[in-house]
């Protein structure tokens, strides 16, 4: 079994760096772009071509290009059967399978850029005429790169991106604006950057070792009156919740707003 990427921009880095750490597949990058196959090669020792080559039915089709080109992209290929997985958003399995003849073995998945490095975690959704072998290639696959979870729906693709999808961009957004602070408190910029990421890295650790419940963990930390209720209650005041909570829904929306455009 080969795995063919159609696209080699920056998800596929990360799918493929998390896969080439683990071991024991072929992978194949095709891209036209000469640069991006030379550098994929070079990182990850895996092959690369400008042209994808003829398929087989036990071979496995990813499709990594942006969801505007998708069709583009796709006109003339000859799925011969393949296992096609997608990570394409808006683009619903229907609306793939006219892209691809009418191509019924197809999967879609919606990772994140912490697969680079064995720390993601994908959504998968397989349609109801998806066997369960083909189900576990996908998974074994997105395992390579961190946890997967798998919906019920298709719908569950659009939430699952304004979660974790677009998730680690929200934490590089409060990471940013920790670290704006510590350098408005007097603290180099090294000295601010080292106290943000290493106060994150703690408590996410802490909070995956503890299984206790965030809210809890933020409970044992505030004392009434003390340093971090003073921060949180600004927090409150001005409804940083909810705020996350908006803007993970305007993500969604966003999502579902793609399907409907790109839909032929």
């Amino acid at each position: 079994m080969s795995v063919y990427f159609l696209g080699g921009g920056n998800m596929t880095s990360a799918i493929v760096a998390g896969m080439s750490n683990h071991g024991g597949y072929d992978v194949v990058v095709i891209d036209r772009n000469q640069e991006k196959r030379e550098h994929l090669s070079r990182c990850y020792q895996v092959r690369s071509s400008d042209k994808l080559p003829e398929l087989t039915a036990t071979d496995v089709l990813v499709l990594a290009v942006k969801p505007q080109d998708m069709q583009q992209a796709t006109t003339g290929i000859k799925t011969n059967g393949a296992l096609v997985l997608s990570i394409a958003a808006g683009l619903t399995v229907d609306i793939l399978r006219q892209f691809l003849n009418n191509h019924q073995r197809i999967i879609r998945i919606m990772p994140n850029t912490p697969c680079q490095i064995g720390l993601g975690i994908s959504g998968l959704f397989a349609p109801a005429n998806i066997e369960a072998a083909d189900k576990a290639v996908a998974e074994n696959i997105m395992r390579t790169t961190g946890d997967v979870v798998w919906l019920e729906k298709e719908s569950g693709i659009n939430r699952i991106a304004g979660i974790s999808g677009s998730g680690p961009a929200y934490v590089f957004y409060f990471l940013n604006a920790l670290q704006q602070a510590a350098i408005q408190q007097g603290f180099s910029t090294d000295e601010a950057h080292q106290l943000s990421l290493g106060t994150f890295k703690g408590a996410v650790s802490l909070a995956e070792q503890s299984g206790t419940e965030f809210v809890q963990l933020q409970k044992n930390v505030t004392s009434k009156g003390g340093t971090t209720f003073a921060a949180t209650s600004v927090f409150d005041q001005q409804q940083l919740t909810q705020v996350v909570i908006d803007g993970v829904a305007a993500s969604v929306a966003r999502a579902e707003e793609m399907q409907k455009q790109l839909a032929p």
